[in-house]
């Protein structure tokens, strides 16, 4: 069982930024896709990006050119980089990883979560 460690979560006034980090236990990080998600109060949870083992990205269309992707499997970790937060952004973002080493289309749905962490942008 692969356990997902987040951090990095808080409150922020809107144009700011935070880095979120996720770290992982397991031998195989370096061969599977890590994501993050995102789940709004009454809202369904969302795919907000996703990197896969060669280091190709996919981001929602809300957060293209604002947030960033990055891994380093060194570390077992991936990072979320978020630049001009929105209070739109406010939701728990959850670490997730695929079993799979990357996409043909789209990010298959996860196989891991960790527990969240909570992002907060003040208007």
């Amino acid at each position: 069982q692969v356990q997902l460690v987040e951090s990095g979560g808080g409150l922020v006034q809107a144009g700011g930024s935070l880095r979120l980090s996720c770290a992982a236990s397991g031998s195989r990080f370096s061969i599977r896709i890590m994501g993050w998600f995102r789940q709004a109060a009454g809202k369904q949870r969302e795919l907000v990006a996703a990197i896969d083992s060669a280091g190709a990205t996919n981001y929602a269309d809300s957060v293209k050119g604002r947030f960033t992707i990055s891994r380093d499997n060194a570390k077992n970790t991936v990072y979320l980089q978020m630049n001009s937060l929105k209070p739109e952004d406010t939701a728990v973002y959850y670490c997730t990883q695929t079993r799979r080493t990357g996409w043909s289309n789209t990010p298959p749905p996860p196989d891991y979560w960790g527990q969240g962490t909570q992002v907060t942008v003040s208007p």
